[in-house]
């Protein structure tokens, strides 16, 4: 991909993007691999592609070693592949949290329906435990109301995150903390649906 400010390769598949659209890792001082979800860490880096794909080939295929010319440790795959859905998840469970305190949230289901009447809604957040049939109908009404919606928390974490009770639908109403929220499930997409065959 081409475009405006600094470019690097991923160290697996060697396509060349901008840095922002890519996924930095950095050594700690005991040389411990440390993924960089917001570039800001300090020191040399290492990319790969945002996605399990080309994450797991370079872990698999050593390249983290050779990009930062010795031992690379907690580099396996499954555990990067662990640790950075859970800084993602963790990222967008705060601003979850920061909307709520905001008054940016509606939950239930009965009151996330309504709300989607006046299409005042940013985000929906459907629990991963949700029954089929209400999980269906939710979803349908979201795509009629050009309402965004992800199910990635269960009802209990939902819940938590708004200081409540078991939780099937949490919804983010339009304002400032939707960019952000709208960036990290782009990288949560990226991660676990691109590159797959």
């Amino acid at each position: 991909m081409s475009g405006n400010g600094p470019q690097r390769s991923c160290i697996y598949c060697r396509t060349v993007r901008n840095k922002q659209e890519l996924l930095r890792f950095v050594l700690s001082p005991d040389r411990v691999l440390v993924p960089d979800l917001q570039d800001k860490l300090p020191g040399r880096g290492a990319y790969t592609c945002m996605n399990i794909f080309c994450l797991r080939g370079a872990a698999d295929k050593k390249q983290f070693s050779r990009a930062f010319k010795g031992e690379v440790r907690e580099a396996d795959a499954t555990g990067l592949v662990s640790g950075i859905e859970t800084r993602i998840k963790d990222r967008i469970a705060s601003y979850i949290s920061l909307a709520n305190k905001a008054g940016k949230v509606v939950s239930g289901t009965d009151m996330v329906l309504e709300a989607m009447k006046r299409r005042s809604l940013g985000i929906l957040f459907v629990a991963s435990d949700i029954s089929d049939d209400i999980g269906l109908k939710v979803k349908d009404h979201a795509v009629r109301a050009g309402v965004e919606y992800i199910s990635i928390f269960d009802k209990d974490r939902l819940g938590a995150l708004i200081g409540k009770g078991l939780r099937s639908v949490v919804a983010v109403e339009e304002g400032g903390f939707i960019r952000s929220l709208k960036q990290e499930m782009e990288k949560y997409r990226n991660f676990f649906e691109e590159g797959r065959e």
